[in-house]
């Protein structure tokens, strides 16, 4: 008899779906689904089976297995082939509580299983490319490509399979309709040592019956447009556009399978598409369309101009990756708010939230020759669009219209960050209601969304949605800097710092594993005396902009992205694939002075986006680079002493145990006094010093917190961090004691602080700290963006210490529940998918402020350590904290007394104000 547990189908590698996989023997992961309703307590695997169907075997493979693994097992069976599909399933043998005997679950529902084309020589495709017609220095016109071929007297259909990359951004189309619904593809690698390819189902798209065509356009992408910020370079990986195609066919009868393959046989013309680039936008002339392009009829152009025949190159050099990352795909669609006039006569539509995509015009007819031009941007500037923090970007996207009705046009080979859209060319009273003609069309990478957070406060509640919104802007392919100007590109300490978050908003654990293998390879390219990772990966930045640099806090990627995924998602598999990238960094990377710590001469950017940096001075930080450097150095030497003994790497976990207890005593050496207090006395240098452990002593925490507290009460509660203290310091003030002050740092709302963005009406996270000024002007600095995640990394705290969820260990397999009311939140609840299931955490303090209860959904197989506050409130003290009280799976609820008045008695602290200055009035949210 089973279990009432259900399983989800189980999950593939990293894969969204298991289809066109590129690892011959997958490890499997399986989630049990649950709800507070239904959910067995104290229920634990102790072993699992396997089947998998076969289409070589009549009967299903069965595979048993004692293990309370449920994530990433290793694949039971012979490899899997080039192209070969199967199906799996699983169900899993426990017990919980008050059951005596060990019980299956049902078995889960199957889950089909596809390779891709494992080896280069699975490919019989050669890149084609438009005839070389001189050097353009400019932006490259896209270009259409197209193929007909006939199926007829076959059979039915049994598989039918397009393999598909090129280098510039593609769409496909079999007999006129559209081949998936990935934007961007095949999205930015680096292109010269990796490059994705995308497999698709195009059955129910063929004619079996006869003829056939397929027709695909690219535009250059990343692959060929400007990219880089002062403005830029293009061409950087190449300067033709070119496709790769490879199309596969098999019959329920016959034994030949039909292949077509991109060669010189292949017809090419120039697109309507004028020009499409990232930073400055899309420029489409209708006049030049020829609606059957993409069709099985072809007509002539509208020119008359003939299609011309292709030029075959040369393989690719690079690994082509079947990759586990998902796509890009438009996620959602959002009508504008409003239209206004600018004080100058402009028309501009505000959308109501600062967003990533591009527009759609649903329906627009106008005299050939006659344009529409849409001119994006984040923000008004004193009632005019904002585009000075564009830069060199124009994001304009233009119509030249022909005459005739266009339906539900949409650029295709651009993106944009944007609120608010001008529009010049349009009239009402000829084309009708502008607000009914827009839609907008948000893009970003489709991760599965993992992780919620809401509390009894509505501005906090904001920030979170805020920073939520961030990420989906920025993670658009690679993690991004910000998504609107003449940058978006991968910088490696913003994504270092953020991970945290984004690991629990989304399952990043397929888009950033993809990615830091390009941070890897980009790291690596010279080959084992490469050790210094570029600033951003993909890396655009030239070296006589900016030589090899080591960095700490940025370069750290290659050792804390890593990391982060493993507590994340428990997959040892990418520690062991970034080891080599991590030892080349940490061995040879770092630049070290006498003492083994940083040298001192290495200029540092720090806490980056300290807000007293001056605008054209973003680096000028309070804190000390070297101080920073030198803090982020003992935490990833300490980390490598973990990551080495995961990985068996005993000879390496000896060595940087020895250098952590060396670097500790030397940062303590040269940074601490004996008191606690460090040399670099600020917010940011005792924030590290907490969180990394960089103290000798309790009472050394001690002292350090308390000045910390000092600093944050001086500063009238005020942020005075930068990109290395903004992600922890409401962790360090929490883990030494004093939370009440981390609450009253979160809810200032005077300038700089988390909350004054939200009171500017702030919709995403903003790249300063004064992105906009109280008067309503665009900070004045050369570089500021209105939407950045990576000061927006105080959601962590509020994931953490807030809703009170975090893992124990890696892959949540053990929780801790530890959640610390302030402020004047008095509920506060978590969701988070958990790899084993859904994790679900709610607190109340109730009406009558006398009773705090916390509900508790348990996933099966895994363990939560739950500590409740005590009767003040507090449930942390510095140095020390409650044994808790373990849980199994299950429904929990707690309830303990809750004295309120002593709770909120120091509520609000207080600020520092010298003597001689009359008290100001409190700015709380």
């Amino acid at each position: 008899m089973a279990t009432e547990l259900s399983l989800a189908p189980p999950t593939v590698e990293q894969h969204p779906t298991g289809f066109g996989i590129g690892a011959a023997s997958p490890r499997l992961s399986w989630r049990f689904l649950t709800t507070a309703e239904k959910c067995l307590r104290n229920w634990q695997q102790s072993a699992y089976e396997i089947q998998i169907a076969r289409p070589q075997y009549s009967e299903p493979e069965t595979h048993s297995v004692t293990s309370d693994a449920s994530i990433l097992v290793p694949w039971p069976s012979a490899p899997l082939q080039s192209r070969e599909r199967a199906r799996v399933r699983v169900r899993a043998f426990g017990r919980g509580e008050g059951q005596p005997e060990l019980k299956p679950t049902d078995w889960s529902p199957w889950t089909s299983v596809e390779c891709s084309l494992l080896a280069k020589g699975d490919w019989t495709a050669l890149p084609i490319a438009e005839p070389m017609k001189g050097v353009i220095d400019g932006p490259l016109r896209p270009v259409r490509f197209r193929k007909s071929f006939n199926i007829a007297g076959k059979g039915a259909t049994k598989q039918a399979r397009l393999y598909i990359t090129s280098l510039g951004i593609y769409q496909a189309f079999i007999n006129g309709h559209a081949v998936g619904d990935h934007c961007l593809a095949p999205g930015w690698t680096s292109y010269h040592h990796r490059l994705n390819y995308q497999t698709f189902d195009i059955g129910p798209l063929l004619n079996p019956d006869g003829q056939n065509t397929i027709a695909v356009e690219v535009g250059e992408g990343w692959y060929a447009t400007r990219l880089g910020f002062r403005g830029g370079r293009r061409h950087l990986y190449g300067d033709r556009l070119a496709l790769l195609a490879q199309l596969e066919v098999r019959f329920e009868h016959d034994t030949e399978p039909f292949a077509l393959s991109t060669d010189s046989s292949w017809a090419c013309h120039p697109s309507a598409i004028l020009k499409s680039e990232l930073y400055d936008g899309e420029v489409y002339d209708a006049r030049e369309e020829n609606p059957n392009w993409n069709c099985m009829s072809l007509e002539a152009t509208a020119d008359n101009s003939p299609w011309t025949s292709v030029q075959e190159l040369a393989f690719p050099s690079a690994i082509l990756v079947s990759p586990d990352a998902p796509p890009v795909r438009i996620t959602e669609e959002i009508k504008p708010t409003s239209v206004q006039q600018t004080p100058s006569g402009k028309t501009v539509v505000d959308f109501g939230q600062n967003l990533v995509g591009r527009l759609r015009v649903h329906s627009i007819k106008k005299a050939s020759g006659t344009s529409l031009t849409l001119t994006h941007a984040e923000v008004l500037d004193h009632g005019e669009l904002g585009t000075r923090p564009l830069r060199h970007a124009k994001c304009t996207d233009r119509i030249i219209c022909a005459g005739t009705e266009l339906i539900d046009w949409s650029p295709q080979y651009t993106f944009h960050g944007f609120r608010y859209v001008q529009v010049d060319g349009w009239d009402e009273g000829h084309d009708g209601p502008l607000l009914a003609n827009l839609t907008a069309l948000v893009m970003h990478t489709d991760m599965t969304r993992t992780g919620w957070f809401s509390c009894s406060h509505p501005m906090v509640n904001q920030l979170h949605q805020n920073a939520w919104w961030s990420m989906r802007g920025n993670f658009v392919s690679i993690p991004t800097d910000c998504p609107q100007r003449d940058e978006r590109l991968g910088w490696t300490g913003d994504i270092q710092i953020f991970g945290p978050s984004a690991n629990f908003l989304y399952n990043t654990a397929g888009m950033l594993g993809e990615w830091l293998q390009d941070v890897a390879v980009e790291q690596l390219k010279d080959g084992k005396d490469g050790c210094i990772p570029p600033f951003v990966v993909p890396n655009v930045i030239s070296e006589e902009l900016w030589p090899p640099t080591p960095q700490a806090e940025w370069d750290d990627v290659v050792i804390l992205g890593p990391w982060a995924l493993f507590q994340s998602y428990g997959d040892v598999d990418i520690l062991r694939r970034q080891y080599e990238s991590m030892l080349a960094w940490i061995d040879r990377g770092i630049q070290r002075g006498p003492d083994d710590l940083w040298d001192p001469h290495v200029w540092q950017l720090g806490d980056w986006l300290d807000p007293t940096a001056p605008p054209v001075e973003p680096g000028d930080a309070r804190t000390n680079g070297t101080i920073v450097a030198d803090a982020y150095l003992v935490r990833i030497t300490s980390v490598m002493s973990q990551i080495s003994d995961i990985l068996g790497e005993t000879a390496d976990v000896r060595r940087f145990t020895d250098q952590l207890k060396a670097l500790k005593a030397k940062f303590q050496a040269k940074y601490i006094a004996p008191s606690g207090l460090l040399v670099g006395d600020t917010q940011t240098a005792l924030s590290l010093a907490i969180m990394f452990d960089l103290h000798a002593t309790h009472n050394q925490v001690q002292a350090a917190a308390s000045r910390l507290v000092d600093l944050v009460r001086s500063a009238k509660f005020r942020v005075a961090t930068g990109f290395a203290g903004t992600p922890i310091i409401a962790h360090a003030l929490t883990k030494g004691g004093h939370p009440q002050i981390a609450y009253r740092m979160l809810l200032e709302k005077s300038c700089p602080s988390w909350m004054y963005p939200i009171s500017m009406g702030a919709t995403t996270v903003w790249e300063r700290w004064d992105s906009m000024l109280p008067d309503g002007s665009i900070n004045p600095g050369e570089m500021t963006s209105f939407n950045h995640y990576a000061l927006g990394s105080i959601i962590n705290w509020l994931h953490s210490s807030v809703a009170g969820v975090s893992p124990l260990s890696a892959g949540w397999k053990r929780v801790k529940v530890q959640p610390i009311p302030g402020g004047t939140i008095d509920s506060a609840e978590a969701t988070y998918e958990t790899p084993y299931g859904r994790l679900e955490c709610r607190w109340a303090i109730q009406a009558d402020k006398d009773l705090f209860t916390l509900e508790l959904l348990v996933p099966p197989n895994s363990h939560a350590l739950v500590t409740l506050p005590n009767d003040g409130g507090s449930t942390v003290q510095s140095g020390q904290e409650s044994e808790g009280t373990w849980v199994g799976s299950g429904k929990h609820r707690f309830s303990v007394p809750f004295n309120w008045n002593q709770y909120s008695s120091d509520w609000p602290p207080k600020p520092s104000i010298p003597f001689m200055r009359r008290p100001q009035l409190d700015t709380i949210a």
